[in-house]
């Protein structure tokens, strides 16, 4: 009896185990624990501004061993769908980038391959059920620095050089021209796009143009503004990263991405097995550390600017006040 009953317990337990792989089997590559394979797919290198807080975002989750973590970088759009068909290949379990250039062939790739997730920078929807979208909502302190580079121009006139005029950089803008109006209604904007995303020596010389036609503030959307400003002895604006300390007396504000919320949320999602198909958008405010506004210096900043601007960024987080999200392109007011 006592041997029968170890081989009925042993197919009992035989059977348990082939439920098991079958179950697993049938469920999708990210439902799994810690550590989760992730591959970040980007097309300029980690050092610009908008990919470096997604690439230190996740450099912070693989040293706490949450992932481990695989990117390439400057990955030309027409190479971009190969690259993301390849990690999906390899097994990984979360593909993050951004595909504001290539949204209809890496949704397609989602599509192919259902069971690896996707977290990508887009101006587009969620797709079901795995390609979920995020974006750098800082509009919030964006509006802030803006009311800094109001009360600093002494000629009214601000320049602003973006990369190109899509939502994602539009809507900073709008934010920023809000808050310097908000408190200098003479203030004047020239506006240039210069057709790249990481191309400091073209952003230089269109901040050039713009200081030559009176501009003593300028707000630097791309790297190589702030190197203008410097030569030429006037104060910039920083926007996704802070370079204050990279440019000191120049940068004297600048509106800060943190990506680790939006990141982590998916870590989290994925590692449960209950990643799907959202806007993580809204993990870029304030209110939830996805933005902030970096420190401001009374030794560059007035304290009576410092604040004021204090006192909006409480009315913003309490909810008293809303910044206006505006993803039209803006134009010069000059």
């Amino acid at each position: 009896m006592a041997g029968w009953e170890r081989i009925t317990r042993r197919f009992a337990v035989l059977g348990f185990a082939a439920l098991a792989a079958l179950a697993v089997a049938g469920t999708p590559s990210w439902a799994q624990k810690k550590p989760i394979k992730v591959a970040g797919i980007y097309t300029v290198p980690v050092e610009q501004q908008w990919v470096s807080r997604i690439h230190k975002a996740l450099k912070a989750a693989e040293g706490r061993g949450d992932v481990t973590y695989q990117y390439s970088e400057n990955v030309a759009n027409t190479d971009y769908e190969r690259v993301m068909r390849e990690y999906a290949e390899k097994g990984t379990d979360l593909v993050i980038g951004e595909v504001f250039g290539v949204e209809r062939a890496a949704r397609k790739v989602a599509q192919d391959y259902p069971k690896v997730a996707f977290l990508m920078g887009s101006s587009g929807k969620p797709q079901e059920p795995n390609f979920s979208v995020f974006d750098n909502y800082i509009q919030e302190p964006s509006y802030l620095t803006g009311l800094v580079a109001g009360k600093l121009t002494k000629s009214n006139t601000i320049g602003m050089v973006g990369g190109y005029p899509i939502p994602e950089v539009n809507r900073l803008m709008h934010a920023f021209m809000d808050g310097a109006k908000s408190v200098n209604p003479n203030v004047k904007f020239l506006v240039t796009f210069i057709g790249s995303w990481y191309d400091p020596p073209k952003a230089k010389e269109a901040a050039f143009a713009m200081i030559d036609k009176g501009a003593d503030v300028l707000y630097a959307e791309r790297f190589g503004v702030s190197d203008a400003a410097k030569e030429r002895g006037i104060k910039a604006i920083g926007n996704v990263i802070d370079t204050a300390g990279e440019y000191p007396g120049t940068v004297v504000a600048s509106a800060l991405w943190h990506m680790e919320p939006t990141v982590d949320r998916a870590i989290e999602a994925v590692s449960k097995g209950q990643f799907k198909a959202e806007d993580y958008g809204k993990f870029s405010h304030m209110g939830v550390g996805g933005s902030s506004l970096a420190p401001l210096d009374p030794k560059l900043v007035p304290q009576d600017v410092i604040d004021q601007v204090k006192a909006k960024e409480k009315d913003i987080r309490e909810g008293k006040f809303t910044v206006k999200v505006d993803d039209s392109e803006p134009k010069s007011t000059m």
